[in-house]
């Protein structure tokens, strides 16, 4: 079951289905690439934890997409925390490791260390974006930053935009596990009601400002199919989401063993990044040789850090640019 510190069950998202009450959910474990997504810089504490939590929902989420496509959460506000953008890629082929990445951009001087961390984002919004590859358009879905939380903001998206109720329950920080290092854990578990057969939500919700709640959506038996469902959620505790000791599918009986938990194959993550010297290059190909020349660092080159990943990149100047390309492309430009 365990190799060194790394647990079948770590850095795996579990989809599962009860069927006695038509609720789909996954769980989240978040080990060894929340540290790799963490360490690529020395964020304050409050960003970790606003960084832990989005890549945590990104996982959860993006469990569904399909091969090679790429689902994104960002996070904008006009606190101290001004961005936590997040990237999820679906696996490549069967059976391989989906990737993750995330980032946060803040203003260290802003940053109050004892306010919550949810409190230093201040007014902004909540996104969705999905790529769905070449040929597709990108499709982007907005929520106010409301609710106390990022899983609230989360769970009024998937109200007010996909009409499907949605609920979070979220753990993590610093573990300090016998025998191994301070290092970080997530763990998390989603439940969605399935869609009604032939349900129309009301066009204004019952919610603060008109959003959207679960009871403007189900009715009846799937109402309270739901409620139940969310009554055994909240006896979830910290570390059982977290773990390492209780498996994912010991934590799905013990929460649910009433609605008979059915299981699917588990989607192992791993941390990842998409950024390349040619992306690099297809970016500074909007620049002038005026303004590749500004860019230009003493020794001669331009360099570009990869805010997800850390990896560094020394260019040619004369190789970049569009004048650098020559007649052909400064006639598409020009045209």
């Amino acid at each position: 079951m365990a190799t060194g510190y790394q647990l079948a069950w770590d850095d795996t998202v579990l989809p599962f289905q009860l069927d006695q009450s038509g609720i789909r959910g996954r769980v989240a474990r978040l080990d060894g690439v929340l540290d790799q997504v963490l360490k690529q810089h020395d964020y304050p504490p409050a960003i970790e934890a606003l960084v832990a939590e989005t890549a945590l929902l990104t996982a959860l989420i993006g469990q569904t997409v399909k091969l090679r496509w790429k689902l994104s959460l960002q996070v904008r506000g006009k606190g101290a925390a001004r961005l936590i953008a997040t990237d999820y890629y679906g696996p490549q082929a069967e059976g391989e490791p989906a990737r993750i990445r995330a980032y946060a951009s803040f203003d260290a001087e802003r940053l109050d260390p004892q306010a919550d961390p949810f409190s230093q984002i201040g007014e902004g919004y909540f996104a969705v974006m999905l790529d769905q590859g070449e040929g597709m358009l990108p499709y982007q879905g907005f929520t106010p930053i409301a609710g106390g939380g990022l899983s609230a903001c989360a769970e009024t998206y998937f109200a007010q935009s996909e009409q499907i109720p949605t609920r979070f329950s979220l753990a993590f920080g610093r573990s300090t596990e016998p025998d191994r290092a301070e290092h970080w854990r997530a763990g998390g578990v989603m439940l969605q009601h399935m869609p009604q057969t032939g349900g129309v939500a009301a066009e204004g919700g019952s919610g603060e400002g008109g959003l959207l709640t679960h009871a403007d959506i189900l009715s009846g038996e799937a109402s309270e199919d739901w409620n139940r469902a969310n009554l055994l959620l909240d006896t979830v505790e910290e570390l059982e989401m977290i773990g390492p000791s209780v498996a994912p599918t010991d934590l799905l009986v013990r929460l649910f063993h009433e609605e008979s938990p059915r299981v699917f194959e588990a989607q192992p993550v791993r941390f990842g990044c998409s950024c390349s010297e040619e992306k690099v290059r297809s970016t500074m190909s909007i620049y002038s040789q005026k303004d590749i020349a500004r860019m230009t660092t003493d020794k001669g080159v331009v360099t570009a850090d990869c805010q997800f990943c850390g990896a560094h990149y020394e260019l040619d100047p004369k190789t970049l640019g569009f004048e650098a390309e020559g007649a052909k492309t400064e006639v598409k430009n020009g045209g």
